[in-house]
């Protein structure tokens, strides 16, 4: 599940090598797709009015359906160090 949500993001994206998806499963069973994006490819991952966000939790939903698993799509703004500073 992990390939398919990296290619995606990274084609919806300026710099497809800023793009790190993770993968893991919780307590529950759960399966959790972490995206992060560099900075200025947040919104595009995001989409207008989180469009793209809803269309990634849908792909998720369906791909955990067809697996037997609950999913669950998250979009991570990275912090780095510097903006704990602020």
């Amino acid at each position: 599940m992990r390939e398919v949500f990296e290619y995606i993001a990274q084609n919806l994206v300026d710099e497809p090598d800023g793009v790190e998806v993770e993968e893991f499963e919780e307590d529950d069973g759960t399966v959790v797709i972490e995206i992060t994006a560099a900075p200025d490819d947040m919104g595009k991952i995001i989409g207008k009015n989180g469009r793209l966000a809803r269309a990634l939790r849908q792909i998720a939903r369906a791909l955990g359906t067809r697996e037997g698993v609950r999913t669950n799509v998250d979009i991570v703004d990275e912090i780095t160090p510097e903006d704990d500073e602020e």
